[in-house]
């Protein structure tokens, strides 16, 4: 007699539920890791006894540093820099803060990685990419930001909020359906 588990796969299966599945997981893997992280104390715990404060100022200082490179010498802004602020002309500024680090992400990626089905001969190597992605998006994210504080500081907050910061979770996604959908092979049975 078949156990309650084999009976939902095999209906899984015959029912091509798969992808389903696949994106339900997806989704309570990165609300519950990110509710962990804000609201279920990590960051907290992080910061009080883990020296995560001074990994967040130096991995926000490596956004900031290409950031203000690209700023300054692809658009040409004219551009003053000071403790990981990029400063502009009529009191513009953006702050590559700890929490622009990047660190959330990369946390968020991994375990859902690590956590998501796959083999780890594949895992060991698109985990370290993925973080090096999100750390490119991360860069780009801050000199869009600029440049929107130079030609639209009205729009900063709605743009900062609302579009840039959710679209890390897209760029997760992304990387996630590639995962899924190429790279991290499944066994065909012929079903």
């Amino acid at each position: 007699m078949k156990d309650a588990y084999g009976k939902l796969k095999d209906y899984i299966k015959k029912h091509k539920l798969q992808p389903i599945v696949d994106v339900f997981l997806f989704g309570i893997i990165t609300v519950f890791f990110h509710w962990l992280w804000w609201h279920g104390g990590l960051k907290h715990f992080l910061l009080e006894y883990l020296y995560f404060s001074e990994l967040e100022q130096f991995m926000a200082h490596q956004v900031f540093v290409p950031s203000a490179w690209i700023v300054d010498h692809i658009i040409g802004y004219p551009l003053k820099t000071m403790h990981n602020t990029l400063i502009f002309p009529k009191n513009a500024y953006v702050t590559v803060a700890g929490s622009c680090s990047g660190l959330k992400q990369f946390y968020q990626w991994t375990i859902l990685m690590i956590l998501f089905p796959g083999p780890w001969k594949k895992k060991l190597w698109y985990i370290p990419l993925g973080i090096l992605v999100l750390h490119i998006v991360n860069i780009f994210r801050i000199v869009i930001l600029s440049v929107v504080v130079v030609n639209w500081p009205l729009k900063w907050d709605f743009i900062h909020e609302s579009i840039m910061r959710p679209f890390f979770y897209v760029v997760i996604f992304a990387m996630w359906v590639l995962w899924v959908e190429r790279i991290r092979g499944e066994k065909k049975d012929g079903g």
